[in-house]
């Protein structure tokens, strides 16, 4: 049977089965979801599992505890060498009072200047 042998009203007919077809595959579908989920709640869980979908992996606290204790080692040895090829940090150095005042005249001078100039930024 060729499709083109086919007349329009055939066509139209085959087209409205295969709707009806589609409709029911998609009911069936959701009714099986349904079911599904009824087995898995009466089962607490343990019914059929999609295969689309993982199991959750966990770790026990004595593996995360040995994953732990192995990364701070890491950092502690490699802390380790840094602490001994670098130099010691140089003393932070303080500003007296009066230099600091000094520091801020000049500052407010070179405002006032550039407001007079209109200036909004130095």
């Amino acid at each position: 049977m060729n499709i083109n042998d086919l007349s329009t009203d055939q066509i139209r007919s085959i087209i409205v089965i295969k709707k009806k077809i589609e409709k029911l595959q998609i009911a069936v579908e959701k009714r099986v979801e349904k079911l599904q989920g009824k087995i898995d709640s009466i089962a607490g869980g343990g019914g059929m599992r999609s295969p689309f979908t993982k199991k959750k992996r966990r770790m026990s606290r004595a593996g995360r505890a040995a994953i732990a204790a192995a990364a701070r080692a890491r950092w502690a040895k490699y802390r380790g060498k840094a602490a001994k090829k670098s130099k010691p940090a140089r003393k932070k150095r303080k500003v007296s009072a009066a230099v600091r005042a000094k520091l801020a005249a000049i500052a407010k001078a070179r405002w006032v200047k550039a407001r007079a100039e209109g200036k909004t930024t130095l």
